[in-house]
């Protein structure tokens, strides 16, 4: 079983059934408490909030929430930083999870086209 780490993209994709995704719904999956508050906004804008916290509760159970550092914050920002001079504009949530991965040494699952080309990245859409 391949590790990786999910960002809020690649977490809505899976749970919407997005064929593109399938395989990695049974693969181990890591991610922050801060992609989870953009995945519960998601699912509260499209579920309302009941259903919302059912869905969370559920992702919970299959996938390995991840505590980031103070050393995490301070790269993730610097990385913001270096990549907004490329035009690339990361959210810092979006820096972080790819600073997550980066340490763990696993790949950053995502279909954001900010991040696409970027080391490390499985990029899919």
């Amino acid at each position: 079983m391949a590790r990786y780490y999910a960002d809020t993209y690649a977490l809505v994709e899976i749970l919407r059934g997005n064929p593109s995704y399938e395989r990695y719904a049974s693969e181990e999956l890591v991610t922050s408490e801060f992609n989870l508050l953009e995945l519960a906004y998601a699912l509260t804008r499209d579920y309302g909030k009941e259903k919302a916290v059912e869905i969370l509760r559920m992702v919970r159970v299959f996938v390995a929430i991840i505590q980031p550092t103070d050393e995490d914050y301070a790269e993730a920002s610097a990385l913001r930083i270096g990549l907004k001079k490329q035009s690339r504009n990361l959210s810092l949530i979006d820096a972080l999870g790819y600073v997550l991965a980066k340490r763990l040494k696993i790949p950053f699952l995502t279909g954001d086209r900010e991040f696409k080309g970027l080391d490390g990245v499985e990029y899919v859409k």
